[in-house]
This record gives C-alpha cells, sequence and structure tokens, in this order.
C-alpha cells in the first residue's frame, strides 16, 4: 500500500512537473512576445520623436535669417541637415541642423523639440569640432552657436545663454531670438 502512495505521490509529482514545464514556455512565449511588442514601441515613438524634430526644423527655417539679419548679421548663406565629413573620414564627424552663414560669422544652429543642458553641452562640442574644422582650412570666420526649440524651460535658456548660445524659440507663427539687451555670444 505504502508503495502504491509512492506510485501515485509520484506521478503527481511528474504531472505537476509538466505543468510547470508547460507553463514556463508559455510564460517564456508571453515575454519574448513583451519583448517584441516593447521595440516595435520604442521604433514608433523613436520615429515620432524624429518627426516632431523635423518639424521644429521646418518652423525655425523660413524665418531663421530674418531674425538674426535684424540684428545686424545679414546672411548670405543657410544650410540644413549638413553632414561634415573630414577626408578619409568613413562616418560623419558633425551633423549641423541649421548653418547660417557670411563673410564675417558663421551660426550653427541644433533644433530640438525641448533641448536640456546634455543638447547644449553637445552643441559645445559640435561648435568646437567646427572652429578646428575651419581652422584646418584657414577659414578666420567667427563661429557662434544657437539652440533653437518648441518648448524651452527657464533652466535650459538660462543655461544655453550662459554658454554663449542664442536661445530661438517658437512665437505664434514666427519664431523669436530670446536672449538679454547685453547678451555677447561666445566666439569661437
Amino acid at each position: 500500500m505504502e508503495t502504491a502512495n509512492h506510485s501515485e505521490t509520484f506521478e503527481e509529482f511528474r504531472a505537476s512537473m509538466r505543468d510547470l514545464r508547460e507553463e514556463m514556455k508559455e510564460t517564456d512565449r508571453q515575454m519574448k512576445e513583451t519583448d517584441r511588442r516593447l521595440k516595435e514601441t520604442d521604433r514608433i515613438v523613436s520615429k515620432l520623436g524624429n518627426r516632431f524634430g523635423e518639424l521644429v526644423e521646418h518652423m525655425v527655417i523660413p524665418d531663421i535669417i530674418n531674425k538674426f539679419n535684424e540684428r545686424g548679421y545679414h546672411f548670405t548663406r543657410i544650410s540644413n541637415d549638413l553632414v561634415i565629413k573630414r577626408p578619409g573620414s568613413a562616418c560623419a564627424d558633425a551633423e549641423v541642423d541649421i548653418l547660417l552663414e557670411n563673410d564675417d560669422v558663421v551660426i550653427a544652429v541644433e533644433v530640438k523639440s525641448k533641448p536640456d543642458s546634455k543638447d547644449v553641452n553637445e552643441h559645445v562640442n559640435r561648435i568646437e569640432f567646427l572652429r578646428k574644422d575651419a581652422d584646418r582650412r584657414n577659414d578666420s570666420r567667427k563661429y557662434q552657436g544657437a539652440i533653437a526649440a518648441a518648448i524651452m524651460v527657464d533652466s535650459v535658456r538660462n543655461y544655453v545663454q550662459k554658454t554663449g548660445f542664442y536661445t530661438i524659440e517658437q512665437s505664434g507663427e514666427t519664431l523669436r531670438i530670446t536672449v538679454p539687451d547685453d547678451f555677447i555670444p561666445r566666439n569661437w
């Protein structure tokens, strides 16, 4: 009788283990499906974020030269989505959203939907690269920077300006350069 109980118990244990293995397989399948869906969601959100950035860029481009020219710059050239590669470089060394140029000054504009301090620091590095590249080409023009945004919080605006960059913000159907009257842009 005791052997029969052990056999039944052992069979019950084996059945439980089979059920547990099946449940684990199902859980694994569900986790893989969840992972697949999360990756797809990330891809969609990233694409949407890029599209929003493109939208902001296209809102800034039409009026930006006029706004800087009102400040006495008289830019004659504007480029957007500029990729800079040094000779022999396999990939881009720098990417510039908008580049404004005249014979004396170049302003590189980084466009973000809602910039943060990391974006500002990256733009400082970008301007420093542009300056070094300009020196290599004997380009003695002053290099300056600006951060354009659809949404700019006060703390970031202050940081952008302390860094020596212009702040460019949406203002209804146009844009405005928001800097204090005593603002002096940093030259590289």
